[in-house]
C-alpha cells in the first residue's frame, strides 16, 4: 500500500526530530518524566508521529525497499552526497546555521576524542547521510523518526503508540500478534523495520563497513529496542551482542551537538583519508 505524500511537513526541519529525541532521553531523566513526554511535546513533532504511525505499514516498507534497494538512482562519492545533504539546511531556522556535514562532524569528533576505532568514527560521520531521501521527495515521516518492526504487534514502548490505531495494519489480525509474520528469535536481519534513513544508508554502505558499523547505521533509531529492551523476542544472540555497539553510539548521536562549530577545513584531510580507507571513489545510491 503506497501511503499518500501530499500532507504538509509537520516539522520545521528534520533536525527538530533529533532535538525531540535528545530531550526525551537526556541523562538523568526519570521514567516518570519520560512517560509525560506527550503532554510536553512540540505539536509539530506530535503531528509528525501521527503521520509516521498511520502510514508505516508492512506493504509500504516493502515497496520502499524495492524502490530504493536496487541503488540505481546515481553514483556519487561520500563527499558529493554530503554536499548534497547540506542543501537541507533551513535558512529560516533561528536555532542553528550549521550545515549537515558540521552536525555529522560534531558526532564523529566526539567519538574520535574518546579514542574509538576508526570505523566507529566513520560511522558517526556518515550516519545521517540517508536523510538525502528528503531531497528526493520522500515525506519526513518516511525519512526520520523512531523505527519499529512492521508486520507484528507494536510495542507500547514506541513513542505515541495510540497513533497506530489509524494504521491499516491494525486491522490485519496476523500482524497484531507478538510474532506476526516472523519466527521467535529469527534475527533482526529477517525483520522489516519502518522505512527511513537508517535502512537506506545501511543498504548503501553495507558492502564497505564492518558489521558493528552496519548495526549502528541500521538500528540507531530503533529506540524501543536499544533504549527499552523491546522486541527481544525477535532478536537472536548475535543481535544482542551487536547492540552493545548501537548503545555505545547512541550518546554520541544524541548529545554531541554544541555551540562550537567544527573547523571543516582543518578536519577535512583526516576525514578524506578515513573515507578513502573504507569507500571507493564513488558508490551507488
Amino acid at each position: 500500500m503506497q501511503a499518500p505524500e501530499s500532507e504538509s511537513a509537520p516539522l520545521k526541519n528534520i533536525e527538530e526530530w533529533d532535538d525531540f529525541v535528545a530531550t526525551r532521553y537526556r541523562p538523568g531523566k526519570t521514567q516518570e518524566e519520560f512517560r509525560n513526554y506527550q503532554a510536553d511535546a512540540n505539536p509539530t513533532v506530535t503531528e509528525f508521529y501521527r503521520q509516521n504511525h498511520a502510514h508505516q505499514t508492512l506493504d509500504f516498507v516493502l515497496a520502499k525497499k524495492r524502490e530504493f534497494g536496487g541503488l540505481a538512482r546515481e553514483k556519487k562519492s561520500i563527499w558529493e552526497m554530503g554536499e548534497f545533504l547540506n542543501t537541507l539546511v533551513d535558512e529560516s531556522d533561528p536555532d542553528t546555521d550549521l550545515t549537515q556535514i558540521e552536525h555529522l562532524l560534531q558526532t564523529s569528533e566526539a567519538i574520535r576524542r574518546d579514542g574509538h576505532p576508526r570505523w566507529f568514527v566513520l560511522a558517526g560521520f556518515v550516519h545521517d547521510l540517508g536523510k538525502v531521501l528528503c531531497l528526493w521527495g520522500e515525506p519526513q515521516w518516511a525519512v526520520v523518526g523512531d523505527t519499529f518492526p512492521v508486520g507484528c504487534a507494536w510495542s507500547d514502548q514506541i513513542v505515541f503508540p495510540e497513533f497506530f490505531a489509524a494504521n491499516p495494519d491494525s486491522r490485519v489480525p496476523e500482524y497484531q500478534t507478538v510474532y506476526g509474520v516472523y519466527e521467535p528469535n529469527c534475527g533482526l536481519d529477517n525483520v522489516h523495520l519502518s522505512w527511513g534513513h537508517d535502512e537506506y544508508l545501511y543498504t548503501v554502505t553495507r558492502d564497505y563497513l564492518p558489521e558493528p558499523a552496519q548495526y549502528i547505521l541500521r538500528y540507531h533509531s530503533f529506540y524501543p529496542a536499544h533504549k527499552h529492551g523491546a522486541y527481544g523476542h525477535l532478536m537472536n544472540n548475535h543481535d544482542e551482542r551487536m547492540f552493545d555497539w548501537v548503545r555505545k553510539f547512541n550518546p554520541y548521536d544524541l548529545y554531541s551537538k554544541g555551540t562550537e562549530r567544527p573547523d571543516f577545513r582543518e578536519l577535512k584531510p583526516y576525514y578524506e583519508d578515513l573515507v578513502a580507507e573504507f569507500f571507493p571513489d564513488r558508490i551507488a545510491w
